[in-house]
């Protein structure tokens, strides 16, 4: 059995000419000897605002090493453990179990997997060792019983130019339900230039979101390249949005919300408007004017305090006092 041993500063120094010149963690880890989950939590852990700089990564070491001896119950060390058995594949109900029984230590498998997901967002591959890495996994407790839609493409796949609001045309939608739920608003906002459209539906059904949409955005289609959503079956119908509107239609992670900020802080300012007791099935489409002309024609800080209006339309209007 490989035993861990501590990166010393001499092998902190080697991983930063290394990663200097190019190398990946893979490279670098065969160069050291050591497992290329060893390089990935340490350039995870010990890199600053500047980057990976050695001296400043063994003082981070020697810190978390103190901090773990008094402060944290699942040590740095326990962890080691933990990914030794991991690498030899042991499942982590089996590692728990282990830890329990043979070392009177205490750390739950959902714990477990919870350090295996943040090793696998830092490029580690401690997920490759689980049997079934590429499947979902059996969770207890709450975990979203809604089903995927079908044909759902996700937000990774969406071009960089619509993260980085270079163009117009890109819209997140969503849908903002009323007292009762009873009826519903479809919300749709442009990235670049927070242009949004709203649109009564008396029911959340996916027909009738599907048809509200093409609705509302059909008389802006040359500027509809991309829509965003999240994951509600209101959107099941979301191949016929994107065949009617001749745009690309992805999905945010589920519980990403950040992923449409867009959206969220302009469902906030909407509610100004319409509260979260509004009956929706009773707001005309007069009303929904009026709050959709306020929030167009109101100049924006992230605007250059321009409006919505004249960034979309690329036109100046003459504001009210």
């Amino acid at each position: 059995m490989r035993t861990y041993k501590q990166l010393t500063s001499g092998q902190r120094y080697q991983i930063s000419a290394l990663k200097r010149i190019g190398h990946n963690r893979t490279e670098i880890s065969k160069e050291l000897e050591v497992h290329r989950s060893t390089i990935s939590r340490e350039l995870r852990r010990n890199t600053g605002e500047r980057g990976y700089r050695p001296k400043q990564a063994e003082e981070k070491a020697c810190e978390r090493r103190a901090k773990a001896t008094h402060k944290s119950r699942i040590s740095a060390e326990i962890w080691e453990v933990v990914e030794e058995k991991l690498c030899q594949d042991w499942s982590p109900e089996q590692v728990s179990g282990w830890l329990a029984k043979r070392q009177e230590i205490r750390i739950s498998h959902e714990w477990i997997y919870q350090h295996i997901l943040a090793d696998q967002r830092a490029e580690g591959d401690l997920y490759t060792h689980l049997r079934q890495h590429g499947k979902r996994r059996k969770r207890y407790g709450k975990y979203d019983r809604r089903g995927k839609l079908p044909d759902r493409v996700s937000i990774e796949e969406r071009p960089q130019v619509v993260e980085q609001r270079g163009r117009l045309g890109d819209w997140e939608i969503d849908t903002l339900v009323g007292k009762g739920h009873t009826g519903a608003l479809v919300s749709l906002v442009e990235r670049k230039s927070r242009f949004t459209l709203l649109q009564p539906v008396t029911h959340r059904f996916a027909d009738l979101v599907a048809d509200a949409t093409i609705s509302v955005l059909s008389p802006f289609a040359d500027f509809v390249h991309t829509i965003t959503g999240d994951n509600g079956k209101e959107f099941a119908e979301h191949v016929r949005i994107a065949e009617a509107l001749k745009a690309n239609f992805y999905f945010a992670h589920p519980y990403s919300a950040w992923e449409r900020g867009t959206n969220e802080n302009t469902n906030g300012l909407v509610r100004q408007y319409f509260p979260k007791k509004t009956n929706f099935s009773k707001v005309a489409l007069s009303e929904t004017k009026v709050a959709v002309d306020r929030l167009n024609y109101r100049p924006r800080k992230c605007l250059d305090f321009k409006t919505p209006f004249e960034v979309f339309f690329n036109q100046s209007v003459a504001l009210q006092c």
